[in-house]
């Protein structure tokens, strides 16, 4: 469970992020902040796992509360301000979102902090679960990664077989590459990803999972080379 604060001076950005998260069951609010002081006020007593913080705020710029935070929690910025962003993963944010951002993109900002798996500070809370959501067939689907076999490009789309059932995702494979983490993937052709532990075999230019054979592309190679040296 990913538990959040909101913090923004415009109602309607809660009223956006807020709808957002309720489609997503592994994310809980915790408060509504209107501006950065009434936050620290928040954070001096509780803990959440996430901030969602805008930068243009009264009294205590985005930008500068977080830098006030001595353990900050994962951070996704939301603004209307595309100018700061350098300076936001500078510090470290999870993500850059531009108002205003569809539920699509805000997704992909999600998946990037359940990848991080982050504790949150002083707690037993067990990681959180490593699964990703894919937009499939006008639905999003939460798949856990270790289920996922590999990654197949076809053009703008990609294959995604699983244990379980296969679907196609609107998303180019190099997009796919840096949403799934390099410690469970490897891209092994251009068309490719697989997934390090469920490799049965690696014979020649072709790896077989499972039921599946998967070729390996000349130029990459030296991915396939590292699973050696690991």
């Amino acid at each position: 469970m990913i538990r959040y604060i909101i913090v923004d001076d415009e109602h309607i950005a809660h009223d956006i992020i807020k709808g957002y998260c309720e489609k997503l069951p592994h994310l809980r609010l915790m408060g509504h902040c209107y501006d950065a002081i009434e936050a620290l006020e928040y954070l001096g007593k509780n803990e959440v796992d996430l901030i969602f913080l805008d930068l243009n705020m009264p009294k205590l710029k985005g930008f500068e509360f977080l830098k006030s935070l001595p353990a900050p929690p994962q951070i996704i910025v939301t603004t209307a301000y595309e100018a700061y962003a350098v300076e936001g993963y500078e510090l470290n944010i999870v993500d850059y979102l531009l108002k205003p951002f569809g539920f699509e993109r805000f997704v992909k900002a999600i998946n990037k902090v359940a990848l991080r798996k982050t504790p949150s500070r002083g707690t037993s809370e067990q990681p959180l679960k490593e699964s990703v959501f894919f937009h499939s067939n006008k639905k999003h689907i939460q798949v856990k990664l270790e289920e996922i076999l590999f990654a197949e490009a076809l053009g703008n789309y990609c294959k995604i077989v699983t244990v379980k059932e296969a679907f196609r995702i609107r998303e180019k494979i190099s997009a796919l590459s840096k949403m799934l983490p390099g410690t469970l993937f490897v891209q092994v052709h251009k068309s490719y990803l697989v997934a390090r532990q469920h490799i049965d075999s690696i014979e020649g230019n072709r790896i077989t999972l499972s039921d599946h054979t998967i070729p390996i592309g000349k130029h990459y190679k030296m991915n396939v080379n590292s699973l050696f040296r690991e």
